[in-house]
């Protein structure tokens, strides 16, 4: 009887100390019902682009220019994720009694990653390659915040009470409750109730994966350059993906004995790896351009002291985008008389020319103007 007793008190603690999942996946507003999935996806989105509009304006890019490509990143990345679930589990829309239209549900679940991922590089490729931009600093801005963005949209998996894995008691089990009207879920094993909660485990991954490559990046900012800092994510992710997928029992092709996406995840990793090491002897090729074609990255006149003004009422007015020539030749004509200097920022694209030649002649060169 005690041994019974046992046994009862410790299937209540593992009940009690069970994650429960949560009993409702929307929110009805009118005629339209806004699903937490979305929600999750959106606030990952929101925050990936605030803090790589950070990094980006850190390293000298103008502000706006993250938002402006994410808009093209997000659409091109959601038609590549539900592409590339739906073709790698066609069998869950096209088999028989399936219905094909729910294909396009993308509210109920089903983004592949795989897909995600290059697609919306894509969008990124096209709007830096018309503004003159660079990828690899471009990547480098964005790296950890797609894992952080990632960590946040997988508890859209949470709600939709999807993709968990095997069936566990250990104290962090993930309850799994069927469908209202009875059914069971994809995965769901008859009698069984908790699961490994493979969601969290990929959420405190990449969230671990984001404060990494943020500290690598600036612990070796020279040495991560060439897009090796988004090689290094695409590593990482793949290495927690390839064991998480493992643990999961959804439905999924399989080869050989292992998931497909088991598979993807080593190929990618191996593509990335030699990317990483390609880059790394090719460091001094890639453009490094924070700023859009013809604009300057900052040039400044720095108007010296009149006469009862101090150094800290130096006036700074910008040169840059400026057009009239005639303006600057007044600057310039100036200077021996007023004492004006010309500093060109050092963050500048790789496409403009230098100003170095002939920086001794600006002082004795009234006419000389700033490159």
């Amino acid at each position: 009887m005690s041994s019974t007793a046992s046994e009862g008190a410790a299937e209540l603690g593992r009940a009690l100390a069970a994650i429960p999942s949560p009993q409702v996946n929307s929110i009805p507003i009118g005629p339209l019902e806004i699903h937490f999935y979305a929600l999750c996806i959106l606030a990952g989105v929101m925050v990936a682009v605030l803090w790589s509009e950070r990094r980006w304006a850190a390293m000298g890019g103008e502000k706006g220019t993250i938002v402006d490509m994410a808009v093209w990143a997000v659409i091109l990345g959601l038609v590549g994720g539900r592409l590339y679930h739906v073709i790698s589990d066609a069998q869950l829309y096209f088999a028989p009694g399936r219905e094909p239209i729910r294909a396009l549900f993308v509210w109920e679940g089903g983004l592949g990653i795989w897909g995600a991922i290059p697609m919306g590089a894509l969008g990124v490729y096209l709007v830096a390659r018309k503004r003159g931009l660079s990828m690899s600093k471009l990547s480098f801005a964005i790296a950890p915040a797609l894992a952080l963005a990632q960590a946040i949209g997988r508890w859209g998996n949470y709600f939709n009470q999807e993709l968990f894995g095997r069936p566990t008691d250990l104290p962090w089990a993930l309850e799994i409750y069927p469908y209202p009207e009875g059914g069971l879920r994809q995965g769901m094993i008859p009698g069984e109730t908790t699961y490994h909660p493979t969601f969290l485990y990929e959420s405190l991954w990449t969230l671990g994966l984001a404060v990494l490559l943020a500290y690598l990046g600036r612990r070796f900012e020279d040495r991560l350059q060439g897009g090796r800092l988004f090689a290094l994510y695409v590593m990482g992710y793949c290495a927690g993906r390839f064991w998480i997928e493992y643990m999961r029992i959804d439905p999924a092709n399989e080869f050989f004995g292992l998931r497909l996406n088991n598979w993807t995840s080593l190929a990618v990793f191996l593509a990335a790896l030699a990317y990483f090491v390609w880059a790394g002897r090719r460091l001094d090729s890639f453009s490094s351009a924070v700023v859009p074609h013809g604009h300057d990255a900052g040039t400044q006149v720095i108007k010296s002291t009149a006469g009862g003004e101090t150094a800290g009422d130096s006036t700074v007015y910008s040169a840059v985008d400026t057009d009239d020539d005639s303006e600057i030749d007044s600057v310039t004509s100036d200077s021996t008389e007023a004492g004006t200097e010309y500093h060109p920022s050092p963050e500048r694209s790789s496409s403009e020319g230098s100003t170095e030649d002939g920086a001794d002649d600006t002082g004795a060169n009234s006419e000389a103007k700033p490159d």
